[in-house]
């Protein structure tokens, strides 16, 4: 079957009795264009051969292009019937996990994966992405999500679309909107737009002990959760500063951190 066929696609999925679920982000990409650009941008600097994540394969068309080009692919699929049909298709390098991703015990699969290439979920893909950079498991993820979502995980400090997402991504990510995608590659149509965002692992704060990560991750949370507050008015006593907490650049968050730290300690 042709993946990027949309009357294919229709017909197999008539065949099948199978519906596009939307609350669960079937919205397949048809389109050979996008599907090459995405790849492409996923496999950028991944050496030859890497196995490769994939969450959320849907029929597979992500995976058989990155099979195709020799790595193979660990696909996590949540919904029972398309992993079935992964499975039974029975390609040399892929390995099917049928559960959700979000469950650690159903990531597992995929330790020793270095890269990750997925077109997530709407519903779910921001916090998917979130756990995994956090984790810091891979060098570099390629994901499709709504341009909406992949503008915040990209957004620089001062602007307004700035947000919780963006700060924890590029923490120890530097992030990078590379192409936007039609609403119009996907079958079922969704009702708006896509972006292929890389996340690409860095080094510049390696450095950081967990205990300084968690009050990252503390102070930040609290801080966009009231982000029309100075956060002077957030933290009272703590912080003085009449900033909000959209204008921060991560390195103003760690130098907080950092001090705040060290004002424990004395």
């Amino acid at each position: 079957m042709n993946l990027t066929s949309p009357s294919q696609v229709k017909a197999w999925c008539i065949k099948h009795d199978f519906h596009p679920n939307r609350t669960m982000g079937q919205n397949f990409l048809i389109d050979r264009n996008a599907l090459e650009a995405i790849v492409d941008a996923g496999l950028d600097g991944v050496p030859a051969g890497a196995p490769v994540l994939e969450i959320g394969p849907g029929l597979g068309v992500l995976t058989e292009e990155m099979l195709r080009r020799g790595h193979p692919v660990v696909a996590i699929e949540k919904d029972p019937v398309l992993a079935a049909r992964l499975a039974a298709e029975g390609r040399d390098g892929l390995t099917v996990v049928t559960g959700d991703a979000l469950d650690p015990r159903v990531r597992a699969a995929a330790d020793g994966c270095v890269a990750m290439v997925s077109n997530l979920p709407y519903q779910a893909g921001t916090r998917i992405l979130l756990e995994l950079v956090q984790r810091r498991a891979f060098k570099r993820l390629t994901v499709l999500v709504q341009t909406e979502v992949a503008e915040r995980l990209a957004a620089k400090e001062g602007s307004k679309v700035r947000g919780l997402a963006g700060v924890w991504a590029q923490l120890d990510y530097d992030v990078a909107v590379v192409r936007r995608v039609a609403a119009s590659c996907f079958w079922p149509r969704p009702a708006v737009g896509s972006s292929v965002v890389t996340l690409v692992r860095h080094k510049r704060n390696a450095a950081l002990d967990p205990a300084a990560r968690d009050l990252f991750h503390r102070l930040t949370k609290q801080a966009f959760e009231h982000r029309r507050k100075q956060l002077g008015t957030i933290f009272k006593d703590m912080i003085q500063s009449t900033a909000r907490a959209e204008e921060l650049a991560n390195d103003d968050w760690i130098q907080l951190v950092k001090g705040l730290l060290e004002h424990e300690d004395t």
